[in-house]
């Protein structure tokens, strides 16, 4: 059954129900068809008999039995005995072959050469001149089955065209219904082949059924595997790019103090510069690091007083907020607790904080807000800084991603993606807003306990 295709398989399925069906009012038809002939033949038998038992008239000494057929209506052979059981007048069919004794109003069953009989008996007794006498009536079993029992031979020799007629329904109807699995089936073959996510499904709008509902899912999905894939990609060359410009410094400065250092000062300064990119490759991978332990989602979490948080976050940024003249002012309520990773969300604050930093005015201001606003925490880091086009909003949640690399202030482009990734673990969400030469306005809400 399993080496069998859907198709076959629901055929064979849907054949095997309409025989069982079949068979079953076959069944109930004979069960039911006897009972119902058998009644009406009987019923039809002692009405015959006890009407004309009825009719019997003494005339003197003798009875006057008024009939002078071997058979009456609807088949039913009538014969006449005395009270003592001797033959009067009437005739037994004569394919009755072993008559079983007289019974007053029973229905008995005699078997004959041919066939088999019902028998019915009725005795009227009369008094007057102590004479009696019996009523036999014989009525033929197939005679009153015969056009019932030919139906269902009739029924019995079509099934199996039925049965076949149905089996060819059911496929065709099978096959129809299929018919888009099918369709589906060979554009996924065509894509895998092709190694082309660019390909869809495109089963169009001529069903709203499971089926279409399918095959809108996959495009859907591949829509996604496809711009998954594309990141991927450009991620992975935006890496290859990062760590091949401070590798090549680092071998660059190191053959050239090997080659051309004539003095312990020109070799620090080459170890220095050396210093800065290894610096800068071990805090790019760092935050990949991360970022990739948020993107799994892989928190430890725990009871966090955010509010505490932001203070102790807003207090370490002071120092390198006023290298620049940059004031930090927090505007935090006061007992904000959440369940969540007391790391990451350290990390999101100090992104936003140093971002804020990075690109803020000189002699400006970096303000730190955080409030509860129906059930969840809402934060904002607002900076009166350089800014961001708004065609570059949607751009910079791409990792590596910089909008100015020539004032990144040695940036690498994966804090707010990860900014992103650890407000979402948490079950949160971030957001920008911002005028270019005015500043930006980062907004983060996270759920907090009730």
């Amino acid at each position: 059954m399993k080496k069998l295709t859907i198709k076959l398989r629901v055929t064979l399925w849907f054949t095997l129900m309409m025989v069982f069906l079949v068979t079953a009012v076959l069944l109930f038809l004979v069960v039911a068809g006897v009972r119902t002939v058998t009644a009406h033949s009987k019923d039809i038998l002692g009405q015959i008999v006890r009407e004309t038992c009825e009719a019997i008239e003494i005339q003197g000494n003798s009875l006057d039995f008024q009939v002078d057929m071997d058979y009456l209506d609807r088949g039913v052979y009538l014969t006449f005995y005395d009270g003592d059981g001797a033959y009067l007048s009437g005739k037994m069919p004569r394919d009755l072959t072993d008559a079983p004794p007289l019974s007053d109003g029973q229905f008995q069953t005699a078997p004959g050469e041919h066939d088999s009989w019902y028998l019915y008996d009725a005795y009227r007794p009369f008094p007057a001149s102590n004479r009696s006498v019996w009523v036999r009536g014989a009525l033929s079993v197939s005679g009153e089955t015969g056009a019932f029992t030919t139906l269902l031979w009739l029924a019995f020799i079509f099934l199996p065209a039925l049965v076949i007629l149905a089996a060819l329904a059911g496929y065709a109807l099978v096959a129809q219904a299929f018919f888009p699995i099918r369709t589906m089936t060979e554009s996924v073959e065509q894509i895998v082949d092709g190694a082309d996510l660019t390909k869809r499904i495109h089963l169009g709008q001529g069903g709203d059924d499971e089926i279409y509902h399918l095959a809108a899912t996959f495009d859907s999905m591949l829509a996604r595997l496809q711009a998954s894939f594309e990141r991927e990609s450009q991620f992975a060359s935006d890496v290859s790019h990062e760590l091949r410009t401070p590798t090549a410094v680092m071998i660059s400065q190191c053959e050239y103090a090997l080659e051309h250092a004539e003095t312990l000062e020109e070799a620090k300064s080459a170890l220095g510069t050396v210093l800065r990119q290894a610096e800068r490759m071990s805090a790019l991978v760092g935050q990949l690091l991360l970022l990739s332990r948020a993107g799994r989602g892989q928190l430890n979490r725990e009871a966090i007083n955010l509010s505490e948080l932001a203070e102790l976050v807003a207090a370490q940024m002071e120092e390198s907020a006023a290298q620049k003249g940059i004031t930090v002012r927090t505007e935090i309520q006061p007992d904000l607790v959440l369940e969540g990773d007391e790391t990451m969300l350290m990390r999101l604050l100090l992104n936003l904080m140093e971002n804020g930093v990075k690109y803020g005015r000189e002699g400006g201001t970096l303000t730190l807000s955080l409030r509860r606003k129906e059930g969840f925490a809402v934060g904002t880091v607002t900076d009166d800084g350089i800014g961001i086009a708004l065609e570059n909003l949607p751009k910079i949640w791409h990792r590596l991603y910089q909008v100015d690399p020539a004032r990144s202030s040695g940036g690498i482009g994966l804090g707010l993606p990860m900014v992103r990734y650890i407000a979402e673990a948490h079950g949160g969400t971030v957001q920008v807003e911002s005028t270019l030469g005015k500043g930006s306005t980062f907004t983060f809400t996270l759920p907090i306990a009730a």
